[in-house]
C-alpha cells in the first residue's frame, strides 16, 4: 500500500507564511502527478496546485504568485510555500499523488489525512 503523510499546518496571522509537505512511502515504484488540495467549512474541495514529473505546475487563479509548489523526485515528498496568507486560505490542506506500485502497471490516486490551516488574527 501507499501512505501520504502531511506536515507543516497551523496558525498563522494575514500576510504571514507557512510550508507544508507530503511525504509518500510504501511500495513505490513511480509517482506521476503530486498536488494540494484544499476543503474549507461547507465548501467542496478545490485544485490548489499540482506538479507533474516533470516538475510542470499549475496553480488556482487564487492563489497564482503566492503559493509555490515543489517536488523532490528521490525522497518522494511534495512541499507547497504559502506566502501573503488570507483568512479565505483558511481550510484542510490535503495532499494528492497518482501513484505506480511495484509489481503493479497502473496508477491510482492517493489522499493524505489533511493539515488544518488558520489564517486570523
Amino acid at each position: 500500500q501507499v501512505q501520504l503523510v502531511e506536515s507543516g499546518g497551523g496558525l498563522v496571522q494575514p500576510g504571514g507564511s507557512l510550508r507544508l509537505s507530503c511525504a509518500a512511502s510504501g511500495s513505490i515504484f513511480r509517482i506521476g502527478t503530486m498536488g494540494w488540495y484544499r476543503q474549507a467549512p461547507g465548501k467542496q474541495r478545490e485544485l490548489v496546485a499540482t506538479i507533474d514529473s516533470g516538475s510542470n505546475t499549475n496553480y488556482a487563479d487564487s492563489v497564482k504568485g503566492r503559493f509555490t509548489i515543489s517536488r523532490d523526485n528521490a525522497k518522494n515528498t511534495v512541499s507547497l510555500q504559502l506566502n501573503s496568507l488570507k483568512p479565505e486560505d483558511t481550510a484542510v490542506y490535503y495532499c494528492n499523488a497518482n501513484v505506480r506500485r511495484v509489481s503493479i502497471i497502473r496508477y491510482d490516486n492517493y489522499w493524505g489525512q489533511g493539515t488544518q490551516v488558520t489564517v486570523s488574527s
